[in-house]
């Protein structure tokens, strides 16, 4: 099992903890700091700069002045730059690794996961800079041609979430760096470090100062918003629930801000009567402890068919069983606490209420004494209709099962929610499995699969779960615009001479 030796003081001490702006790290204006927490313990790891509105619009002038300049870099020279970055992450993986772990709380092995992962995107990214194209075509008439180009959005605001400290960021950096946008990026209260030091290997890369800014705050709503209504901005990002990412669409609307959002999930888990169980327990594992939980796509309904709803649930109950919880520094850990207080809270207050419903425990909900802000693993059976822990996102270790005796009554399980980001589905059978697929209402299945990111594919939902997609061929049309060229190629014997106004039309 792997390890690492390094000190944590010596990982967090090397991390810059202001703002970023313009090439330079700064405190932020007025000097304030926030504490970033280990949720391991409840304990201080350190305090980093809390930007303030002026802050943000220092980031926007910056990323405004050296916007012109950076779409102006050739393609090659912003994807080699994006390669290195990639190169360094994986030379640091420990050190991002153990970063990751000690702000977020996922186990080593994770954060190890989560930065290849992370590094992945700007390898893509990386890669899809020299792919940008366009088209070139005769008119319908023949009389001009028809020439289109593809261009950089301009300034983007990214705005990630504390789940994925690095990953998520880079997901949104890679393709705005290949595009040739500016950006400015609010990460998470929850995790600023990780961002940061990302934005170091990203300037040690090569990226010209200006071109990516950081403003980490507390005041998230208040510092943004001056951003937003910016019409300097031209593009927003956000990553996070589905209620925050209405009102910065409401927001947006007033300079009709081009956006991408990717919001929350409530990924139905579907176990049909033929499925590989071994396949489906392996799966269901993955889909609903990977990150603690604590992800968008992480499985949050088990519709599992009532012939084998007993046999799949022992089997879960069992392997759950082996997990061991604690501190994710410990290399025996296989599951690290959650973010903090507030959402183990809101995690154990959903696992109660749903068995004072009449909801069975057949493992875990129980929360333990001690520091830091776990819960164990957990699984409950017996769902009572329209409990909310079916309608909610639990972004905790909680498998909620419930049964289904046909293929539509799961298919309208499934589908009986606003949210449409990602479906699981286990079945040995064809045609079933691609009806199934069809049918489901999601911007991505995992069909006898319990993963499905990917950077070569498009990570994105459909109804409430958000608006565009990351990753894949299309992730990078997001940060570009088409330009339209009409170029006339009427010989010039055959145009028709402006005709002459009459006396009583001439313009005085």
């Amino acid at each position: 099992m792997e390890t690492t030796t390094l000190p944590q003081h010596d990982v967090i001490g090397h991390v810059e903890k202001g703002v970023l702006i313009g090439g330079r790290w700064r405190s932020s204006t007025g000097g304030a700091t926030f504490p970033v927490e280990n949720p391991a313990s409840g304990g201080t790891l350190c305090e980093v700069a809390d930007s303030v509105p002026v802050d943000a619009l220092a980031a926007l002038d910056a990323a405004s002045t050296a916007q012109v300049g950076w779409a102006a870099v050739p393609p090659r020279r912003r994807g080699e730059i994006l390669r290195r970055a990639h190169d360094l992450l994986i030379e640091r993986i420990e050190e991002f690794a153990l970063l990751i772990t000690l702000e977020m709380g996922k186990s080593l092995a994770e954060s190890r996961a989560e930065v290849r992962y992370g590094a992945s995107y700007l390898r893509w990214f990386g890669e899809e800079a020299v792919r940008i194209d366009g088209t070139w075509k005769v008119s319908e008439d023949g009389t001009a041609r028809v020439l289109v180009t593809r261009q950089p959005v301009g300034p983007c605001l990214l705005i990630t979430p504390w789940n994925a400290p690095l990953a998520m960021p880079a997901r949104k950096i890679g393709p705005a760096v290949a595009a040739g946008c500016t950006m400015i990026v609010k990460p998470a209260a929850q995790t600023p470090l990780t961002t940061a030091a990302l934005a170091g290997v990203l300037t040690e890369a090569g990226l010209p100062d200006g071109v990516l800014n950081v403003i980490p705050t507390t005041q998230a709503g208040t510092v943004t918003e001056p951003l937003i209504r910016d019409g300097r901005l031209r593009k927003l990002s956000f990553t996070g629930s589905t209620p925050v990412g209405r009102l910065l669409l409401s927001q947006a609307a007033g300079t009709v801000l081009r956006t991408s959002m990717e919001l929350g999930g409530n990924a139905p888990f579907v176990v049909c009567e033929d499925a590989d169980l071994d396949a489906a327990v392996d799966g269901a594992m993955t889909a609903k402890l990977r990150n603690i939980g604590e992800a968008c796509i992480a499985a949050n309904r088990f519709l599992v068919h009532a012939d084998i709803a007993e046999e799949f649930t022992l089997r879960l109950v069992a392997r759950m069983d082996t997990l061991a919880v604690g501190a994710g520094t410990d290399p025996s850990t296989d599951l690290g606490p959650l973010i903090d207080e507030r959402q183990r809270r809101r995690v154990a207050d959903l696992v109660d209420a749903t068995v004072a419903a009449g909801a069975r425990v057949r493992a875990g909900a129980l929360v333990p004494d001690g520091p830091g802000y776990f819960y164990p693993p957990t699984v409950l059976t017996g769902i009572p209709s329209g409990a909310r822990i079916t309608r909610e996102e639990i972004f905790g270790p909680v498998a909620a099962i419930q049964t289904f005796t046909t293929e539509e009554e799961a298919l309208r399980a499934a589908n009986d929610t606003e949210f449409g980001l990602v479906s699981y589905l286990y079945t040995r059978d064809l045609n079933r499995a691609l009806r199934m697929s069809e049918q489901l209402e999601s911007g991505m299945v995992g069909l006898n699969r319990g993963y499905v990111s990917d950077p070569s594919a498009p990570f994105g939902g459909m109804k409430q779960s958000g608006i565009g997609r990351e990753g894949g061929n299309t992730g990078i049309d997001e940060y570009l615009e088409q330009k339209y060229l009409a170029i006339d190629m009427t010989p010039p014997a055959e145009r028709t001479p402006p005709s002459r106004p009459e006396a009583s039309e001439t313009v005085r």
